[in-house]
């Protein structure tokens, strides 16, 4: 484990740390899983000269997006694996927690598909969780995503490994997160839109005796430990 993972620094708005990275001004910007595209909504307030389109595939999330349009955002209902846009339509390609929600055999494919869409020299953002510290242990409890988190970095070593990319940047951090109290974290956590955790009363008990102990009169507070690459297309 490098010093850089050691002793992350705490970020509390992702896009500071991507602003850092990557000139944001006057993009054309592809967020894919873009979830609520909390970020891109942000970014496009700091940059309103740049365009961004956010692909989702959970249905309730994408009529959510629809319903709260916003000038230079637009949403296509579009897994990365099929990115429905010609090829370099795109400066930069924001993953933000969703290249491990990808099918295992569709994760070559996608990387394949978001070179096609990017611009000579694009640059490809992906921000992953890492699979560690006190709210993992509570939530692989529910959804254990050591595999797919693993094999998301691997397709990224591989695609690297082809020569159609680099790495410009590499960053690990820490995202404070927090919970008014166990109702809350069951909202948001185990029972997502996009995902059926399959949470019987066995399986929410034990996960609220695991939360239990992390909850204060203010609520349960914990940082989610993250790993950014940064990579840019070689041709």
């Amino acid at each position: 484990m490098s010093a850089q993972q050691n002793d992350p620094v705490t970020v509390n708005d992702e896009l500071d740390l991507l602003e850092a990275l990557v000139p944001l001004a006057g993009r054309d910007i592809v967020e894919l899983g873009c979830g609520a595209a909390t970020l891109a909504r942000s970014l496009l307030a700091r940059h309103p000269d740049s365009r961004v389109t956010g692909l989702e595939v959970d249905e309730r999330q994408h009529a959510k997006n629809l319903a709260a349009p916003q000038p230079g955002l637009r949403f296509v209902a579009a897994g990365a694996q099929a990115i429905p846009f010609p090829d370099a339509s795109f400066d930069l390609a924001l993953m933000l927690k969703s290249l491990h929600h990808v099918p295992l055999p569709l994760l070559g494919p996608a990387l394949d598909e978001i070179d096609r869409v990017l611009r000579p020299h694009g640059l490809l953002y992906v921000s992953e969780p890492v699979f560690a510290g006190p709210l993992n242990e509570v939530t692989r409890l529910f959804n254990d995503e050591q595999v797919v988190r693993a094999a998301a970095q691997a397709a990224l070593d591989a695609a690297l490994a082809t020569g159609a990319w680099v790495q410009a940047a590499q960053r690990f951090f820490e995202v404070p997160v927090s919970f008014r109290d166990f109702a809350d974290f069951e909202q948001r956590m185990m029972r997502p839109t996009y995902a059926d955790h399959r949470i019987d009363d066995a399986k929410r008990a034990a996960v609220g005796a695991a939360f239990a102990p992390h909850l204060t009169a203010e609520g349960a507070r914990f940082t989610r430990p993250m790993h950014v690459r940064l990579l840019r297309k070689t041709r």
